[in-house]
């Protein structure tokens, strides 16, 4: 039986050819890798391959002791070997430098493009595409010591849809994600056994954030934790997969983690480049946003890559790139945030003390945007108590989880905000002694919620 891409059958040359000149970027015509092919290997029987997908994998000849794994999904027509040697070399090359392992997975249906489309792909563990690339990342964590909190995906137009998808519907394994020119998870959902959907592509289905983030919400129903950083590209001229899709990539990934969609930071790395930070302004911004001026659907271009895999924490030489630590110093006290008695123990009340460079005044910065203190089977994380939102919760000390209630943004005007609550953390008003516990407040910009803090 034929596939049907567009809704209706369609010749075999007419069909690749369509898939070409829709969804191929250009620059994969244009820019010519070097021959080596041979780098990646093909691995067969890795486990649940319901869709009869292509496993690659690129081990570089110096992996980190604890590589960071990232998913690599081409666009349609597109292969493994076209991707990993063409416009998505940059990838490759960085993993020789940083140590990483790839993964490429490879659509073989007519028109190589990737099911984004029906109910089995849409759903966590449903049986189709997304069930058998989640194999292959299975497979890959069996065989080499992968750093778990570092499992990265990026893909380009239908693998920048598929980045959202599986984003979406695996937010406990993946970390961070970068998608290049695609949709929002769920937005080219067909009922038809169509692989294409023509309103979403044209940029014409567009819900409000909460209606997005349900969306996402559904692909792994009853799941209460955090989501995937995510990183968004398109080009404002995009007609293939049209630019209002990106604004609604915006909305279902800033709802997703509980933000607004007004931006926290703007700014223009290149002249022609609008990018857009919302939560944590660093490189690893909670989501990110990069439109390109005058571009169409030809991404990633020059250069590009370079800034997802900073986003994706890929630069790191092994586990997660090595945190600064040092004191969190209170400017209205000149005391340090203090573990009283050194405790290790969850729920221990924090508070700021003399200063004195002890293991329980060492906070580190992380990139997901944690205060680590201690390190090992020891190491806990700056948290808002019970997962509080209102302004007198206390903040403790518990064992690291990734939840939304233990990430944090420290603001150029020397704030640190909880991104889950919004509240600043704070002394209460005129209290400076030693022993003063630290709690959430709303923030009014006043010296007692102002602190330094290591970078990350």
């Amino acid at each position: 039986m034929s596939a049907n891409i567009t809704g209706r059958p369609l010749g075999r040359l007419v069909r690749a050819l369509l898939a070409v000149l829709l969804l191929l970027p250009l620059t994969a015509l244009l820019t010519a890798g070097p021959a080596a092919a041979a780098a990646l290997t093909r691995i067969t029987g890795f486990g649940n391959n319901p869709t009869n997908l292509g496993m690659y994998l690129y081990v570089p000849d110096k992996p980190a002791a604890k590589p960071a794994l990232l998913v690599l999904v081409h666009y349609c027509s597109g292969s493994a070997s076209a991707i990993f040697n063409g416009n998505g070399h940059d990838y490759a090359t960085a993993a020789d430098r940083y140590g990483y392992l790839v993964v490429v997975p490879e659509a073989t249906r007519d028109g190589h493009c990737f099911d984004v489309s029906t109910k089995a792909g849409l759903t966590r563990d449903g049986g189709s595409d997304s069930t058998g690339i989640m194999a292959m990342v299975a497979w890959t964590r069996q065989h080499y010591n992968v750093d778990p909190a570092r499992i990265v995906v990026s893909g380009f137009s239908s693998g920048a849809m598929m980045t959202n998808v599986l984003a979406a519907e695996y937010p406990d394994v993946f970390s961070a994600a970068s998608a290049f020119s695609g949709v929002p998870a769920g937005c080219f959902a067909t009922t038809d056994g169509s692989l294409w959907n023509s309103q979403c592509a044209g940029g014409n289905v567009i819900k409000s954030a909460q209606q997005w983030a349900d969306q996402a919400h559904a692909m792994y129903p009853g799941y209460t934790g955090g989501y995937p950083r995510m990183q968004l590209w398109h080009g404002n001229t995009d007609t293939t997969l049209a630019y209002p899709n990106y604004g609604e990539e915006i909305k279902q990934w800033t709802a997703l983690h509980g933000l607004t969609q007004t931006p926290s930071f703007t700014d223009h790395p290149q002249s022609s480049w609008t990018r857009n930070r919302y939560g944590d302004t660093s490189t690893h911004a909670t989501v990110e946003g990069i439109t390109i001026a005058g571009t169409g659907h030809t991404l990633p271009q020059t250069g590009m890559l370079g800034y997802a895999i900073s986003f994706l924490g890929l630069d790191g030489s092994g586990g997660n790139p090595a945190p600064t630590g040092g004191p969190v110093r209170s400017v209205a006290a000149g005391r340090c945030l203090d573990v009283p008695g050194q405790s290790t123990t969850q729920g221990t009340r924090l508070q700021v003390w003399d200063c004195h460079g002890g293991t329980n005044q060492v906070w580190s910065a992380t990139a997901a945007g944690e205060f680590t203190v201690y390190s090992g089977d020891s190491q806990r994380c700056l948290d808002a108590e019970g997962g509080g939102t209102s302004a007198g919760t206390a903040v403790i000390i518990w064992v690291c989880h990734g939840g939304a209630n233990q990430k944090w943004r420290s603001n150029a005007d020397g704030t640190v905000t909880g991104t889950q609550s919004g509240l600043c953390l704070e002394l209460p008003a005129g209290s400076t002694g030693n022993g003063t516990a630290v709690r959430l407040g709303t923030c009014t910009g006043g010296q007692n919620q102002k602190w330094t803090t290591p970078a990350a």
